[in-house]
């Protein structure tokens, strides 16, 4: 099937107000657009015609939080009563199509609703991760200008509460632009100040308002912002088109997941990333299915059996997380003792992604879980997956180091840096030729010229995923690191992710980064830090020269592997991918700020001291 064929068919299995007649309009490159002359809402796609097809008292949204000791449950029926009075909530405070609206939240139902509420009246909505830094609360707020904010009293992590409402205040002060007003959800655990006109309780006004019907729009009307860091500091507003995002979701939950109306799809993140709006909120409702809001983390909430209960408590067929997830959990039960507890037969597939998945971690998955275990590549700018084992298409063949094959709708190549083809199993940059599939990002918030200048700019033609990798002989893609984490030793082009592929294969490390710190001699040499499993009891200092070691047999001498150091945890953003770039620039001992995505900057002075022993 060709490609205008497979979208126009997929096309066809989605509700329209109005059906399109074009289904690709490709005369200004890169702005494609697909179904340009559609009719649709996203909402009704994801509620209402499950209501209507009589499917209304089936679960839509499992809501768990052990953080809070909190669970509940609401079907179709009570997803769409809830989002139809918040929509006329919003409708009411001034809220009309195109207009914009920020959504600061915890992992709570509240926060679906919202997007689903945005979506009903036609209003663009821009989640930010919940406990972002005011000062980047207020960017967004300056570059989106929302006509409304919600958020809530608190958000919660598993030994503190973290109080949104100040944050909120904050970012406001500092921001140029003013919202009108602030929807706030008060949570039991702690209640906020409100500000006396501007801000207004969740409950009294969601009680109070009129519900409303969905809204018709454009399917190339934007349904959402996502921002994502900027090169430069300023964020990059990710645009997601309604049509195309509809059109592209419903099809991968099909036949990627391979889940089917009513089974029930858990993706273990956070409605503040990418994965969160097109697996935890958009995706299943549009399947059908039902979704997993889980208020916790992988271990800690109480234990490394965390992930397992869900999955067994509420029969998940298909559970899909980031690979950072698995080895926290991998790195506290390193024998997967409490796998013994749970049932775990319902669950059929796991998929990872975030950040690339080593092999040690895949294969103890897969020898633990006995399912087939899939590491898939995307992005923030795709919304959905680049490469993957498609399950509903095709029996996986899975690649140990691989996210499989590009999926149908993108055409992925390896390009050298003069934007020639570079030779089968070589290194090169990843790219996607135009046209990119729907429901990928139609352009940055207000910010065309950017968008072309970053993303295809350099090689024309050719979305730039920036990205570093080859493909072998049988079309699989390999992703080995970030375009900017390709080093370069004495004259040999080294990817940090081949690096990490070997260290993660000592049987003592539960995960690793490696990066490439200047040199004056080789101009670049590897740096790599291990953090271990729980109670190893060797000598650090022999697991380093052992880690040495298997580099040095694996990759040779080139390697010029010589600087590692094990550590007590890496620094990661707040969806798990790892501070690469701000580790090399303490350990070159160059200025570094603590960037807003951190999880936990003290990591940060921990890591600076390690490297000044060692350097």
């Amino acid at each position: 099937m060709d490609n205008i064929e497979r979208w126009k068919s997929a096309a066809e299995n989605i509700a329209w107000y109005k059906a399109p007649d074009i289904v690709l309009d490709d005369s200004n490159p890169p702005f494609s657009r697909w179904f340009p002359d559609g009719v649709t809402n996203a909402c009704y796609n994801a509620v209402d015609i499950h209501v209507e097809q009589g499917r209304g008292e089936q679960l839509a949204v499992i809501f768990d939080s052990p953080v809070t000791d909190v669970k509940s449950q609401l079907t179709y029926a009570d997803l769409q009563e809830l989002v139809a009075k918040a929509a006329g909530a919003f409708a009411r405070r001034g809220v009309t199509k195109g207009d914009r609206v920020i959504i600061y939240m915890p992992m709570v139902p509240e926060a679906l609703i919202a997007m689903l509420a945005c979506a009903r009246i036609g209003a663009i909505h821009s989640v930010v991760f919940g406990g972002f830094a005011s000062n980047e609360l207020a960017k967004r707020i300056d570059d989106a200008k929302p006509k409304l904010i919600i958020s809530a009293s608190c958000g919660l992590e598993p030994a503190r509460i973290v109080e949104y409402k100040p944050l909120l205040d904050e970012a406001i002060e500092l921001a140029s632009y003013k919202p009108q007003a602030c929807i706030i959800l008060q949570r039991a655990e702690m209640q906020a100040d409100l500000n006396e006109n501007r801000d207004f309780d969740w409950n009294e006004t969601i009680a109070s308002a009129r519900p409303v019907d969905c809204v018709p729009v454009n399917a190339n009307d934007p349904l959402y912002i996502l921002y994502t860091s900027g090169t430069t500091g300023q964020p990059k507003g990710v645009v997601r088109d309604t049509g195309g995002t509809i059109v592209s979701l419903k099809w991968s939950m099909a036949n990627i997941y391979n889940v089917k109306p009513g089974d029930v799809y858990w993706a273990a993140s956070d409605v503040g990333w990418v994965v969160g709006h097109s697996y935890i909120v958009y995706g299943p409702l549009f399947n059908g299915n039902t979704t997993v809001i889980y208020e916790g983390k992988p271990v800690g909430t109480p234990d490394p059996g965390a992930f397992w209960r869900v999955v067994s408590e509420y029969q998940v067929k298909v559970l899909f997380t980031a690979p950072t997830a698995f080895r926290a959990i991998k790195k506290e039960d390193p024998t997967g003792e409490y796998l013994q507890s749970y049932d775990l037969t319902c669950l059929q597939s796991l998929f990872l992604a975030g950040e690339r998945c080593d092999p040690s971690t895949l294969e103890w998955a897969t020898e633990k879980l006995q399912i087939p275990v899939i590491d898939h590549w995307w992005q923030t700018e795709t919304g959905w997956s680049i490469c993957a084992n498609c399950l509903g298409l095709e029996t996986p063949n899975i690649v140990v180091g691989s996210p499989g094959k590009p999926v149908p709708g993108y055409q992925v190549q390896v390009l050298s840096d003069h934007g020639g083809k570079v030779k089968e199993g070589e290194i090169g940059s990843l790219v996607v030729k135009l046209p990119l599939p729907p429901g990928t990002f139609t352009t940055l918030w207000q910010a065309d010229a950017r968008y072309c200048e970053a993303y295809f700019g350099r090689f024309p033609g050719y979305y730039e995923t920036g990205d570093a990798g080859y493909i072998d002989d049988n079309g699989n893609v390999f992703v080995m690191s970030r375009t900017d984490d390709v080093i370069n030793v004495a004259g040999h082009r080294l990817s940090t992710g081949a690096f990490e592929e070997v260290l993660a294969t000592h049987p003592d490390v539960a995960e690793c980064a490696v990066v490439g710190i200047d040199d004056a001699l080789k101009g670049q040499l590897p740096l790599g830090l291990l953090v271990l499993n729980a109670g190893v009891l060797k000598p650090h200092k022999e697991i380093e020269v052992e880690a040495i070691q298997l580099v040095r047999d694996a990759i040779g001498p080139i390697a010029a592997f010589k600087f590692c150091m094990v550590v007590n945890r890496l620094p990661k953003t707040r969806s798990g991918k790892i501070l690469r770039a701000t580790i090399k620039k303490i350990a070159e001992g160059k200025p570094w700020v603590i960037p807003a995505t951190i999880d936990d900057a003290a990591i940060l002075d921990e890591i600076e001291a390690s490297i000044k022993n060692i350097t």
